[in-house]
């Protein structure tokens, strides 16, 4: 049976190895992570095997998954570098870490991939972007591609595209949206309680109507804002008030943030 290692039991793992238990994989997962309290919560929610030591975790499985905040992950090299063992699959869900960056600090022979999931991956709904390093084999590619198709849809990615894949698929996007659009209706008069509801319906139920009508976005515009309507007319407010500007300067500071991740 294959084995793998997430090196961090963070939010992030914790999701992925829901999404991993409810799709029944198989795999034998570990996790070592310094924080003690995070690992028997996870221990506790999705039955994972604890690891006490680093090298004892690189000694037991056959791909590892660096699940630690980006200004952590050259410190974690480092020691991994240390270690007498260490699998040959690398997954890194760090953003803004750069493949050339994974591979001078590990300081030692092994193929990486770059993932980049999403917390929606715990109820098998997520969607994950995968880049390859070019020594990465048709089994090591497959391998990664099974893990992650079990959690939800999977697109690769060019990595000099994936700052901006990372700063637009984020399931906060959808959150700051949904908070946004709540609080308003709530001080236009509607109850707390009523004005989520109907902020989450809003946008739930225009996304699933896109994914399962067919139609063009334009398409659904088109129905959805009828000339003259209210529709219409709160749109055409949001969009002289700013609204593309807000999310196109949005995306670039997020981009911005993962090239300062690649430096520090």
């Amino acid at each position: 049976m294959k084995a793998l290692v997430f090196l961090g039991g963070g939010r992030i793992t914790s999701a992925l190895v829901a999404g991993l238990r409810r799709a029944n994989d198989p795999c034998k997962i570990f996790v070592y992570d310094r924080n003690a309290s995070k690992l028997r919560a996870l221990q506790r929610e999705s039955e994972v095997e604890i690891v006490p030591t680093l090298s004892s975790a690189l000694s037991k499985a056959d791909m590892a998954i660096v699940a630690v905040r980006p200004a952590s992950v050259r410190q974690l090299l480092a020691q991994v570098a240390a270690c007498e063992a260490c699998p040959a699959l690398w997954v890194s869900l760090a953003a803004g870490i750069p493949l050339k960056v994974l591979r001078t600090q590990l300081r030692r022979p092994a193929v990486w991939v770059r993932a980049m999931p999403s917390p929606v991956s715990r109820i098998g709904h997520g969607l994950s972007a995968l880049c390859f390093h070019r020594s990465a084999g048709k089994s090591d590619r497959t391998r990664v591609r099974n893990l992650f198709t079990q959690v939800g849809e999977v697109v690769e990615v060019p990595e000099d595209r994936f700052d901006v894949f990372t700063a637009t698929y984020s399931s906060s996007h959808g959150y700051h949206a949904l908070a946004s659009l709540a609080a308003a209706a709530k001080q236009a008069g509607l109850d707390p309680k009523t004005a989520l509801t109907a902020a989450a319906h809003a946008l739930a139920d225009g996304v699933l109507y896109w994914r399962e009508s067919g139609l063009s976005l334009e398409e659904l515009l088109h129905e959805a804002a009828t000339p003259g309507g209210i529709a219409a007319a709160t749109m055409k407010a949001m969009d002289k008030a700013g609204y593309a500007e807000a999310v196109s300067r949005g995306l670039k500071a997020g981009v911005a943030q993962a090239r300062r991740n690649a430096k520090s």
